[in-house]
This record gives C-alpha cells, sequence and structure tokens, in this order.
C-alpha cells in the first residue's frame, strides 16, 4: 500500500502544481493564510457562491439538482459558522473561500462540490466578498452617524439660549451661542456624511465574473449575478476589477477624515471639561477615575477618540504604500488590505457610537459659560458701532483698541468705561455706546446666514436636518 502523503499544501486549491517532497515551510503556510481573519467574510461568501452556482446552473455547467444541493449544503455550512461549530483545518483552511469549499464538499460529496469553483478564481471571489462585507458595514456606519447628527440638532435646538465664549488661537475671541460651536462641528460630520454616501456608491460594484484577470469563458451572465447580490453596477474591466483596491483606500481615506474631526471635537470637549472651564461635564459613563487621586474624573472616552484617529490615519496610510508599487491585477500584498480594513471599519464604527453617547448624556452649564464671558469680546462690536456712524472700519479698528488699551492701564473694564472716557479717545462716541455692552445683543447683530444670531442658528439646524434625509 502506498504510503499517505501528508505534504502540507497538498489540499490547497492550487496544490496541483506543486509536487516536491518537502512542501510547505510551516511558518510560511501561517504567514500566508487568511483564515483567521478573513472568515469575517464567511456569509458573504456563501452568498456570493450561491449566485456564482446559479449562474454556472443558467449556462449549463451544473443540474438543477446539483444547484439545490450546493444551495441547500451551504445552508449548513452558514448555520455552522454562525453558531460557532464550524471547525478550521490549520493548514489547509488558508482562507475562508478554502474553508468554505473544503466544508461543502464533506457535506454534499466532493463530485458535486468540486464543480462550484468552475471558471471563478480567488481573485475575484475574495473582492467580491470585500465589497459585500464593506457594503453593509458602511451602510451600518452611515445609520451611526445619521444618529449623532440627529443628537447635535436635537441638543442644539434645546440650548440654543446659551452664549459662551468663542475662541481663535484657543484665545477669547467673541461671544457666541453654544449651539453655534456644536453645529460648526454638525456640518463637518453632515459633510462626512455626503462623502460616505458617495463611498457607498463606489463599493457597491460587482466584480463577479471577471476571473482571475481575463474573464469568464462559459458565458456567465455577470448582470444577474450582481443584481442577485445586491450591487448597484459592475466593474467593467477584468484586470482592473481584481487588483482594485482603491475601494478600501477610499473607505481609510473617508474614514481618517471623519476621525480627524471627531478628534478635534473631543478636543474640544475635553478642554471644555476641565475645572478651569468647567463648561461641561462627561457622564460617569464616558469617564474614569484617578487610581491615586480620588478627586479626578478623566475625560477618558474622549482621549480615545483623539487617540484612535491617529491609528485610523495609519492604517489607511498603510495600505497606500503597500498597493503604490505593485505591478498590474492580483498581487499577494493585496492581501494586506484586509486586516487593516476590518480594524478600521471597527474602529470607526464604534467611535460614532461613542461620540453619539457622549453628547446625548453631556451637562453642559450656561451659567459657567456666561461668567466666561469678557468685555474685552466685544471690542469689534465697538468697532462695529462706529462704523455705523460712518468711520472707516480701519479707523474704527485702532479707535477700539485705544479703548482696549485704556481699559488694561486703568484697572477698569471695558465695559464700565465712563462715557468721558470714552468721548476722550473719540468725539464720535455718543451716550447711547453703553448699549454695545450686551453679550446677547452682540450675538443677535450677527444675523446673517451662518452667523450666532438665535435665527442664524436655527436655520442651519433646519439645513442640517434636511441633510441627513
Amino acid at each position: 500500500m502506498a504510503e499517505k502523503s501528508t505534504k502540507v499544501g497538498e489540499n490547497m486549491l492550487w496544490g496541483g502544481r506543486f509536487t516536491g517532497k518537502s512542501g510547505l515551510d510551516p511558518i510560511m503556510v501561517s504567514y500566508n493564510e487568511s483564515i483567521y481573519f478573513d472568515r469575517a467574510f464567511y456569509a458573504e461568501d456563501i452568498k456570493g457562491s450561491i449566485a456564482w452556482a446559479r449562474a454556472n446552473k443558467n449556462v449549463g455547467n451544473l443540474t438543477e439538482q446539483e444547484f439545490a444541493a450546493i444551495e441547500s449544503g451551504f445552508a449548513k455550512v452558514h448555520q455552522e459558522w454562525k453558531d460557532g461549530s464550524f471547525k478550521i483545518i490549520p493548514g489547509v483552511d488558508e482562507d475562508i473561500h478554502t474553508a468554505n469549499e473544503r466544508r461543502l464538499g464533506e457535506i454534499i460529496g466532493k463530485e458535486i462540490g468540486g464543480k462550484l469553483h468552475t471558471g471563478r478564481s480567488r481573485n475575484e471571489q475574495v473582492a467580491t466578498d470585500m465589497r459585500l462585507w464593506l457594503r453593509e458595514q458602511l451602510r451600518q456606519i452611515e445609520s451611526y452617524l445619521i444618529d449623532f447628527l440627529k443628537v447635535i440638532a436635537a441638543r442644539a435646538e434645546q440650548e440654543v439660549d446659551y452664549i459662551f465664549p468663542g475662541y481663535t488661537h484657543l484665545q477669547r475671541a467673541q461671544p457666541v451661542r453654544w449651539s453655534h460651536w456644536m453645529l460648526s462641528y454638525g456640518f463637518q460630520f453632515a459633510s462626512d456624511l455626503e462623502r460616505l454616501r458617495e463611498v457607498i456608491a463606489r463599493v457597491n460594484r460587482s466584480p463577479l465574473g471577471c476571473g482571475a484577470l481575463a474573464g469568464n469563458p462559459f458565458g456567465i451572465d455577470r448582470v444577474a449575478m450582481a443584481k442577485e447580490l445586491g450591487f448597484e453596477s459592475l466593474l467593467w474591466n477584468s484586470m482592473g476589477a481584481v487588483a482594485d483596491r482603491d475601494f478600501v483606500t477610499e473607505t481609510m481615506q473617508w474614514g481618517s477624515m471623519l476621525m480627524t474631526h471627531m478628534s478635534r471635537w473631543a478636543e474640544d470637549l475635553i478642554i471644555y471639561s476641565t475645572s478651569e472651564f468647567h463648561f461641561v461635564r462627561l457622564a460617569d459613563a464616558y469617564s474614569t477615575g484617578s487610581s491615586l487621586m480620588p478627586q479626578k474624573k478623566n475625560p477618558d472616552s474622549l482621549e480615545l477618540l483623539r487617540g484612535k484617529s491617529g491609528r485610523a490615519f495609519g492604517q489607511m496610510a498603510g495600505l497606500m504604500m503597500t498597493v503604490k508599487g505593485i505591478p498590474s491585477t492580483y498581487n499577494k500584498d493585496l492581501q494586506e488590505s484586509v486586516e487593516p480594513m476590518l480594524d478600521h471599519v471597527k474602529t470607526v464604527g464604534d467611535s460614532i457610537q461613542i461620540a453619539c453617547g457622549v453628547l446625548s448624556t453631556l451637562k453642559t452649564d450656561p451659567e459657567r459659560m456666561l461668567a466666561a464671558l469678557d468685555p474685552f469680546m466685544l471690542a469689534t462690536d465697538i468697532a462695529d458701532y462706529l462704523v455705523r456712524k460712518g468711520v472707516p472700519f480701519r479707523e474704527t479698528h485702532h479707535i477700539s483698541g485705544k479703548c482696549v488699551a485704556l481699559s488694561e492701564q486703568t484697572g477698569t473694564p471695558m465695559d464700565q468705561l465712563t462715557y468721558e472716557q470714552l468721548k476722550g479717545i473719540d468725539s464720535r462716541f455718543n451716550e447711547d455706546v453703553s448699549a454695545i455692552f450686551d453679550y446677547e445683543k452682540s450675538v443677535e447683530m450677527r444675523s446673517a446666514a451662518g452667523g450666532t444670531s438665535k435665527k442664524s442658528v436655527e436655520q442651519q439646524i433646519k439645513v442640517l436636518k434636511e441633510m441627513l434625509a
């Protein structure tokens, strides 16, 4: 009796080409396999395989009975993955495609199971699986982002009367509505939502039926398969289709931009939550304490959001460096697109949900916000007052600066400078100048579209809600 071969690689889909006695280096086996991360695509791989089998039945490569057996067998394979009973065979199941096909053959017999891969390449298969998986994940992320934006809009409505310092260079600048600050980020996230919808449309294109690189020789109906799998259109060049990972890169570019916005949003809230500012207070569910100092309440959720933005950007940059120099069509380097994609999608999805939770439970202190306002922040209003008297703005800016200087020199708050002191700076001041020193009036003066007046902010809320549709 001939001795049974135990060479590693013997049962691989590509194993017939390799007849050496030594087999693969065991380290190479683990280095090459992707089953322990691409098993995330088990459902998509099965769905794509059923569509593939149906297309082969329609061109006569499978009988009705063979197709029925494949469809029924895959239902059992799917259930095993779902309930956790699927057994991965190390060294044999190098990826999800191999594992599913191997198990299908065990269930329905290798003679029928062996027909499944007719005319198909793993090059198109992995691209199909990734696109199907990513499409659904991005649709879920879209729903998370919409929920977050709804919270921003709702809080902007509820807290529209709160006025607090607006900052440039992290220095007090002008009074604005708290809602205006929230909406400044709200519109950035709304732009992210618009871009995400564009990304989803480009992800949702089918490579199935493109073969290894040259196309399919059996007249497979690619349009029918695409419709069955919910794809909106086809990738029209077989060589480009199997090589394309732009859809992963673009997803990560999108995620990196969103996380940049998320990081800046988190940084503002970290600052506003400090004892020095105390404009907001995080819920205990999104904070931690110190192991040494019992009085501490640390904004760990926001710090992690800020930190994970670097993680997201690194994944994107890493993949771009991987693909930038590889030659056309499929190369194994492209396997490196899967793990970062999986982690990136989870990181971004989790981050949006955390941000939504933080904002939903955030406590604001409008009295502390009001107390942080400073009469110096109305210096521009003095200049605007004089403009309305017919004084050129360049001149009014200089006059307003003199008012600031007098306030500093005398130690007198600017709103308490006397009419005589102001008249001494410029004779065009009238007694009505005292009406300038009103924070509510200041914000209401900024009434042009996009400004911080109540009417303008309410218009922004309306526009933001429309963008969610």
